[in-house]
C-alpha cells in the first residue's frame, strides 16, 4: 500500500467552489471569505466550468498554488466525484472537500476513495457548517458528525489482537483518536480533556503521522480498528 499524500492547506492561495445553487454558492464564499480573508475564491456552477478553468490555469502556468477545493457532487452536467478524482491525480496536495446533501455510502465512500479529503453536509446549517471549515486552519480535515457516525456503523468488527494500541500511541494520543472518532471537534476534545485547542491539534497531527492516515475517516477506521471504539 502505498503512503497517503500529505494534504497541505494554505489561506493565501486559490480556492475552487464548484456548486450549482447560488445560495450555497454564496453562502461558502461569504464563509470561506471571512474564515481566510486571503483566500481568492473561483466559484463556478458545474463540471465544465470547473474543467475549462483548471485546464486554462495549467496551459497559462499559472504557479499560484490551489490550496482548496470545494465541490458538490450533484452537479448538473455530472457528479462531483469525477472531479475530486481528477484532481487528486493532477493536484495531489489540494484538499477536495465534498460539501452535499447526500449521506449515503455510494457517495461517501465513492468521494472518499477517489480522494477527498474531508465530507460537510449542507444540512449542518450555517453555524455549524462554518466550525467545520474552520478545523482546516488546524491541520484536522473538515468531516460532519453524521458522516464520522456513518463510518462507525459501516466499519463494524471486532478489532485484531495485534498490534496493542499501546506499542503505537500514546496514552494520551489514544485519547483524542477515541473522541476524534467520536465525532467530537478539536475544540470539543480540548474541553473535555481541559487542554488547549493547539495542543489538541498537536496531538491529532501525530495521530495521523503514526497511523500514517492523512484524514478524520481514515482516522475512525483505525479507532475502530485498534479497539478504541465498540458497537454498543
Amino acid at each position: 500500500m502505498t503512503a497517503p499524500v500529505n494534504k497541505k492547506f494554505s489561506a493565501q492561495g486559490l480556492c475552487l467552489l464548484v456548486e450549482d445553487q447560488k445560495v450555497a454558492r454564496l453562502f461558502f464564499q461569504n464563509t470561506l471569505k471571512s474564515l481566510f480573508p486571503e483566500l481568492q475564491i473561483v466559484a463556478v456552477e458545474n463540471l465544465r466550468l470547473a474543467e475549462e478553468w483548471l485546464m486554462g490555469r495549467s496551459q497559462t502556468g499559472n504557479d499560484q498554488p490551489l490550496s482548496l477545493a470545494i465541490i458538490d457532487l450533484g452537479l448538473p452536467d455530472g457528479s462531483g466525484i469525477e472531479l475530486i478524482r481528477s484532481l487528486h491525480a493532477a493536484e495531489p496536495a489540494t484538499p477536495s472537500i465534498v460539501a452535499t446533501i447526500y449521506d449515503d455510502d455510494a457517495r461517501l465512500f465513492g468521494a472518499l476513495a477517489a480522494g477527498a479529503y474531508g465530507y460537510v453536509l449542507k444540512d449542518d446549517g450555517a453555524a455549524r457548517l462554518e466550525e467545520i471549515l474552520s478545523r482546516l486552519s488546524t491541520g484536522e480535515p473538515p468531516l460532519s458528525p453524521a458522516i464520522a457516525h456513518r463510518l462507525l456503523n459501516h466499519f463494524r468488527f471486532e478489532a485484531p489482537a495485534t498490534p496493542p494500541v499501546e506499542s503505537v500511541l500514546t496514552s494520551r494520543e489514544v485519547e483524542v483518536l477515541t473522541l476524534i472518532a467520536r465525532g467530537h471537534t478539536v475544540q470539543e476534545a480540548s474541553q473535555h480533556l481541559k487542554l488547549s485547542a493547539q495542543t489538541v491539534a498537536g496531538y491529532v497531527k501525530s495521530i495521523y503521522q503514526k497511523l500514517h492516515i492523512s484524514n478524520r475517516a481514515s482516522a475512525t477506521r483505525e479507532a475502530i480498528r485498534l479497539g478504541l471504539v465498540r458497537n454498543s
